[in-house]
């Protein structure tokens, strides 16, 4: 019986990245010869776009700014049966593609991890490293533990992944987005160790230690208010209905012993607070029947596409 040879495309966003691109194409059709390899120019203002086309890859362009918009339209432009997405700043191992993808091969995940181990020290800054500590134990402590290294711009995925995720992010975000799609669906997965190198001479990162992390910390809470629902609205509810009783402890303590209100104000208070917290509860446990649903669509979306190559 002939085995069929599954159809692996690289995935290349870039943004003013022509001191790096080529080498990063170079290297992944070295690692991966029988593989298509596309590079996504968002409005580079640099040679990218004339860099990559003389290396040899496919060079397609996306107008909206922003990293997220540039994933949405790769993974619904390139139809292949194993994807594998890297940055386009030569920080990442292109020999550990071929590790990753059999991995996701012979165990039928649907997404591999490059973990970032960094061979040189300027190739991982500590702001970066701390901030993506603090963020992978918050999405830890949501979702459970899974990854170590939710950040990592370098992943293999299974077309039923591909297909089945709603891009939802416009920037650096995307990669926890990533990481929450395969977390609420439980998705087999993994995470392989990889060499993290310094970016080559000529070449900066776009990154903002601050910025991007409280953009990231932001998309986080806005997928545990999505995901989790009842969990989000009931603490706050929990919140509102703590104040409640701590402002009418008193109140209700001298009602009983004299038979007055002796601060209506308060006492206004102290109830507002108590509806707001049953309104939490209440806006918690509808929204948490609508994110069913909308989970079940996406999981049928999954379920819809063949298991990883074939299996």
């Amino acid at each position: 019986m002939t085995q069929t040879i599954p159809q692996i495309a690289v995935l290349i966003p870039c943004y003013n990245e022509e001191a790096a691109v080529g080498k990063v194409v170079a290297d992944f059709r070295g690692a991966l010869p029988d593989a298509q390899i596309y590079v996504y120019d968002n409005n580079s203002s640099d040679r990218t776009i004339e860099v990559a086309r003389e290396a040899g890859a496919q060079v397609r362009t996306e107008r909206r700014q922003g990293k997220g918009h540039v994933v949405k339209r790769m993974f619904a432009d390139i139809d292949a049966d194993i994807y594998v997405l890297v940055d386009g700043d030569a920080t990442y191992d292109a020999p550990s593609a071929q590790r990753m993808i059999d991995r996701l091969v012979s165990e039928h995940l649907d997404m591999v991890v490059g973990l970032r181990v960094d061979q040189e020290v300027a190739a991982y800054r500590p702001g970066h490293r701390t901030g993506n500590a603090m963020l992978t134990g918050f999405l830890a402590m949501v979702f459970g533990q899974v990854f170590q290294d939710i950040l990592s711009g370098y992943r293999v995925f299974s077309r039923r992944f591909v297909k089945s995720f709603p891009v939802l992010s416009d920037g650096f975000e995307i990669e926890t987005e990533l990481t929450v799609h395969a977390l609420e669906l439980a998705m087999p997965v993994a995470e392989i160790e990889t060499p993290y190198y310094a970016r080559p001479e000529g070449s900066f990162s776009k990154l903002n230690t601050w910025r991007d992390g409280f953009r990231i910390l932001g998309t986080i809470l806005k997928l545990y208010r999505s995901e989790k629902p009842l969990q989000f609205f009931g603490i706050i509810g929990a919140m509102f209905t703590g104040a409640s009783l701590i402002l009418a402890e008193p109140i209700i303590v001298t009602f009983i012993e004299q038979g007055i209100v002796p601060r209506l104000p308060t006492a206004v208070l102290s109830m507002g607070l108590m509806i707001l917290a049953v309104l939490s509860l209440a806006s918690g446990l509808i929204l948490d029947t609508v994110t069913r649903g909308r989970r079940e669509m996406k999981l049928l979306a999954y379920l819809n596409q063949p298991a990883p190559c074939g299996g």
